[in-house]
């Protein structure tokens, strides 16, 4: 029998599969904010992914034509609502972005001179200044910035259009992407990676459908409250508290902060008290409603809520917000999730264990059976007794 002699020896497989490595990671760090582009393409593709599945399986149409109804239909939606809102909230964004300048200056005016309090004197000068160049950076942008403001948006526009047809790529192509993804895997590991990943599918699934539910429900109780107090920019408020829930402990801190910063300079419509009566008012409003969300809304809206430790919740979305900004923030809760339920499978094959057990994830993912669950391969003794508690 002839010996084959194509088959690589070990030591050179695992050098061409180092290379492969280290030339992948070389590549994602160049190109990293096409990386970030793609990722945003994903996340949005994941999003309206279900809607492509359902039309899928309600109707005989293939794949393809599903795709391209729900994804031009989500660009039309897109385009069309904020065209058909913007004279809406044209007024409205007008109001607050004054608000906002008007708050800025008047900051700036008083940390410009020494406060005196209870005999001690503080002297904020340089923060002032700080504060002033921020808003004229920002808030108020010099005629001579155009041609970088130009270039700026030319990017943006650019980076959009390849998250767009990304977007169409990513939900066209995800069935044979994540084949070839399991096929990554040696043979004898397949089952075990399509386990994995309906298990992080449920993860993921599990905290983005009660993020969106969150921010529908949280923007219109809002804006209802709001219009109710007669602050003026309440449905821009409110869609600012809806969308910044998304982004959990930061977002609301910032949703607040400008609601009360409106309310301290424009007072109420109706209520016939000071400015910064309205403003305290408006804040305590907001920390009832804001509990009331965090308490009881949504542990019912997320029945499949994440369980992670608030405080490592805390400090991982600080450092994302921080490195990444607000799509760090959004993403970094599910991705630490994901990567747990990861490195738990990793730690199970380590040490020898079976790769994949029923309470993987369900520390992360809360279900009905999650209540006092049974080890997999349970002895009756332990049903009857687990049964009789």
């Amino acid at each position: 029998m002839k010996k084959n002699t194509n088959t690589w020896s070990l030591s050179f497989r695992y050098l061409i599969a180092i290379i492969v490595f280290a030339s992948l990671v070389a590549l994602l760090i160049y190109a990293r904010e096409a990386v970030k582009a793609l990722v945003i393409a994903a996340f949005v593709a994941y999003l309206i992914s279900p809607a492509v599945e359902y039309l899928s399986a309600k109707t005989k149409l293939s794949r393809t034509a599903a795709v391209n109804i729900v994804y031009f239909s989500a660009l039309i939606f897109l385009v069309g609502v904020p065209a058909a809102l913007t004279p809406i909230f044209f007024d409205e964004i007008k109001i607050v972005a004054q608000d906002l300048l008007a708050l800025s200056q008047e900051i700036s005016t008083t940390l410009s001179n020494p406060v005196q309090f209870g005999g001690m004197v503080f002297h904020f000068e340089q923060l002032g200044e700080s504060l002033s160049h921020v808003q004229d950076a920002v808030l108020t942008p010099l005629p001579e910035e155009a041609l970088a403001l130009l270039e700026t948006t030319s990017v943006s526009i650019l980076w959009s259009l390849v998250i767009l047809v990304s977007v169409h790529v990513f939900m066209a192509e995800w069935p044979r992407m994540r084949e070839g993804i399991i096929r990554l895997a040696p043979l004898e590991y397949h089952d075990d990676v399509r386990e994995l990943f309906n298990r992080l599918r449920r993860v993921w699934m599990a905290y983005l459908r009660g993020q969106i539910v969150l921010m529908i429900i949280v923007g219109l109780v809002f804006t209802i409250a709001w219009l109710i107090m007669g602050i003026p920019g309440a449905l821009v408020l409110g869609v600012v508290a809806g969308l910044f829930t998304l982004v959990p402990d930061v977002g609301p801190f910032l949703a607040a902060a400008l609601a009360v910063g409106v309310a301290l300079l424009e007072g109420s419509s109706w209520i016939p008290l000071p400015n910064y009566w309205v403003a305290g008012i408006v804040f305590i409003v907001y920390l009832i409603l804001i509990n009331l969300k965090n308490f009881w809304l949504r542990p019912y809206v997320i029945g499949r809520s994440l369980h992670m430790n608030e405080a490592l919740i805390f400090i991982v979305i600080m450092i994302a917000t921080i490195l990444e900004g607000i799509m760090g923030a959004l993403l970094v809760v599910p991705v630490l999730a994901s990567v747990i339920v990861i490195l738990e499978y990793l730690h199970r094959r380590v040490l020898g264990l079976p790769p994949i057990t029923d309470d993987i994830s369900k520390q992360f993912v809360a279900t009905p059976d999650s209540i006092n669950p049974l080890p997999r391969h349970s002895s009756p003794a332990q049903k009857k007794r687990t049964n009789g508690l």
